[in-house]
């Protein structure tokens, strides 16, 4: 008994040893090694520390994506010179004057001149020495004239101020959906803010803008909130380019729902290229009768899979249309590229499209799907498209 003691003492605290019953039958038995307890003050200091070294492997996971994550601090940091906070007081002639409009804009240059871009809803009623435009840093000007359509929505605005940056402009004829935009501007009166989004849709048209009613759409959709506010000002894509002026939104409440809409900035270049250099804006037309009865049914019957696009009644003789060959009962399925709908699709389209540029059409003649391209014209007269 005593060598067996001594035995397990010499071989200090183990895990297991042997003990003798009375009988003298060895058996295994464990002895219990004393765990100290953790105060709450050392089990906090543990999980700071733990957490401190989180807090370092994260700042180090982003400190590699920093260029990846820095692209929408670069691209707020370089648009928002270009943003102007807009605020148009009604006209002192208007006969039932309306509340103080505000809005948004963008410093834009033609021929070497500053203008301010923005949507005519943000200035109709009001006159150049009754709106207010300030700029980032925080000075303050008026327009010297102003410009603006209301069938497109669109103003522009000279101003006496050349060291205003200007924005880069886009092309949003190359934008595909999908893409990351941010919308810039002031919502509620709250300049200088950015959203980010993506774009949703395009070609949206038939909207029910209600009194601000625009009888020519072909807005771009996004999802990036839009506010009471942000009218007039830019969305813009990663590369800081502007593709579109927010314009309007679909809401139920009167804020922001994820749907929002912007003119794409070659048809506002386009517009207030017009609205400078001549004062007035000419629309396109193709010089084409568009049958108002084609249905689901008269599709069907002369070979189409489904009801689309616009089918042709009569060609005015001399025009775009007719030097382009299109004949009566020719059923115009794309328009620069873009689906057509029906009648009213086209029109806008064609409408919305400078004169003299030069545009694919995709028609169905015959069975047969054919393409050609067409010289858009000028404003047409009554009856012509």
């Amino acid at each position: 008994m005593l060598v067996c003691l001594q035995c397990a003492l010499l071989g200090g605290t183990i895990a297991s040893s042997q003990s003798l019953f009375s009988n003298g039958t060895k058996v295994p038995y464990t002895t219990l090694r004393q765990v100290p307890t953790e105060s709450a003050d050392e089990a906090a200091r543990r999980r700071d520390a733990e957490r401190a070294v989180e807090f370092q492997e994260l700042a180090r996971d982003v400190e590699a994506l920093e260029p990846q994550l820095g692209v929408i601090k670069r691209v707020a940091r370089l648009v928002a010179p270009s943003v102007v906070h807009i605020e148009a007081s009604p006209a002192q002639d208007q006969p039932f004057r309306q509340e103080q409009e505000a809005g948004s804009g963008i410093v834009v240059r033609f021929g070497g001149e500053a203008f301010v871009l923005t949507n005519h809803h943000v200035i109709r009623n009001s006159s150049a020495p009754r709106i207010r435009i300030q700029f980032d840093g925080g000075q303050t000007i008026n327009p010297t004239r102003i410009w603006s359509d209301r069938e497109t929505d669109i103003a522009v605005m000279a101003i006496n101020s050349p060291d205003a940056p200007p924005a880069l402009l886009g092309d949003s004829d190359t934008l595909e959906i999908g893409e990351h935009v941010l919308a810039f501007g002031s919502p509620f009166g709250l300049s200088q803010s950015v959203t980010r989004g993506i774009l949703s849709a395009k070609g949206r048209h038939n909207l029910d803008l209600g009194r601000s009613e625009v009888p020519w759409q072909n807005f771009l959709q996004t999802d990036a909130a839009i506010n009471p506010g942000n009218s007039g000002g830019p969305l813009v894509n990663l590369r800081g380019q502007v593709i579109g002026l927010n314009t309007a939104i679909a809401s139920s409440s009167g804020g922001n729902e994820g749907i929002g809409f912007s003119i794409p900035i070659n048809i506002a270049v386009s517009v207030a290229r017009q609205l400078i250099t001549g004062g007035e804006v000419s629309r396109g037309f193709l010089g084409v009768q568009l049958d108002g009865q084609f249905n689901e049914a008269i599709a069907r019957e002369i070979g189409l899979a489904r009801f689309s696009g616009a089918k042709v009644k009569g060609v005015e003789p001399g025009s775009p249309a007719a030097t382009a060959a299109l004949l009566p009962n020719d059923v115009i399925l794309r328009f620069d590229g873009v689906p057509i709908e029906n009648s009213d699709h086209l029109i806008t389209l064609v409408k919305l499209t400078s004169a003299g540029r030069r545009v694919e059409l995709e028609l169905f003649r015959g069975g047969d799907v054919l393409r050609t391209y067409v010289d858009v014209g000028r404003q047409a007269v009554d009856g012509e498209r």
